[in-house]
């Protein structure tokens, strides 16, 4: 699989948009419909964005060298208590990718990633174009999740068709 710099680029500003749209649709509800599980893989609304943004901190530290979030999946719905905090750390989250997207280089994309996989429960290495790949589509499919979720509940959801995120953000 080839990918380029401007593929992170283009993708690290849709998340950021995806997020941004998610916090100012979600901010008004109260905690209790955020927290209220819904079936979903990870209960919550609020349950799945923790999973979502856990998993985001987890491939940054693995493709920036940063630090991993503490815990594994198991635990990853409870990362934040409060949408708050969850916004917070999403907001600096988003802020990173798109500082990592700007960065990268060609060369960045190129040969393999090596970690210990805990969900594998061994240690894994594949193509770290693909892993990238992998890391912007698991945004997409928990961000659809609670998409499903805000529109049975009868919420508003977000706008998530690529094409039309706002020119001069891609």
């Amino acid at each position: 699989m080839r990918i380029g710099p401007e593929y992170c680029v283009s993708m690290a500003h849709y998340n950021a948009w995806q997020n941004a749209q998610l916090t100012e649709l979600l901010a008004p509800m109260p905690q209790a419909e955020l927290t209220r599980d819904r079936g979903g893989f990870f209960g919550s609304i609020l349950g799945t964005l923790n999973h979502l943004l856990w998993g985001d901190l987890v491939w940054m530290a693995r493709f920036a060298e940063g630090e991993a979030p503490e815990g594994g999946i198991a635990n990853s719905p409870a990362r934040h208590a409060t949408f708050d905090a969850w916004r917070a750390e999403r907001q600096a989250a988003d802020r990173r990718f798109l500082s990592w997207a700007d960065g990268v280089q060609v060369v960045d994309l190129e040969g393999d990633l090596t970690w210990y996989s805990g969900a594998a429960g061994r240690e894994v290495s594949r193509p770290l174009a693909g892993l990238v790949v992998h890391m912007f589509n698991h945004q997409t499919h928990h961000r659809g999740q609670v998409h499903a979720m805000l529109t049975a509940a009868g919420r508003e959801a977000p706008v998530s068709d690529l094409f039309l995120m706002p020119e001069g953000q891609a």
